[in-house]
């Protein structure tokens, strides 16, 4: 059984995927899952990897949002008056983020951290958004 996996090319690159995977390169794995997954439909390892990579990556980018637009936001309010304008914009990019942590959807395997993160991030969105509604 362990020779299959050692010479199956499909299962070695699942192996390469989980390891990637496991270090945190979501992009590496999907790819080298998705890879195995077309060359055997049946490797449950691939089809798994793809899954969670492409969960992992969603997370990716909602952080990697939450901080451009924190950046942003950090800008407006930096200056002396907001006008309408930028506190309308404020709310927007606040209402889009909320509602994009909703669309998340972690498994028990998903990376603590990432799931932690995303959280802290949607907090300060929905307490910005309580400010900006006032």
């Amino acid at each position: 059984m362990i020779l299959f996996f050692l010479t199956n090319p499909s299962y070695e690159k699942s192996l390469e995927a989980k390891y990637h995977y496991e270090m945190g390169d979501y992009n590496k794995a999907y790819t080298l899952a998705s890879e195995a997954f077309s060359e055997d439909v049946y490797n449950r390892m691939a089809s798994t990897i793809m899954a969670q990579s492409k969960t992992s990556m969603k997370y990716e980018k909602y952080i990697k949002e939450a901080k451009q637009y924190l950046r942003e936001i950090n800008e407006m309010i930096s200056q002396d008056t907001i006008d309408d304008a930028q506190r309308a914009r404020i709310k927007l990019m606040s209402e889009i983020m909320v509602e994009s942590y909703i669309k998340l959807a972690p498994s028990v395997i998903t990376n603590k951290e990432l799931v932690s993160q995303a959280a802290k991030y949607h907090k300060q969105f929905e307490k910005i958004l309580e400010k900006v509604d006032r």
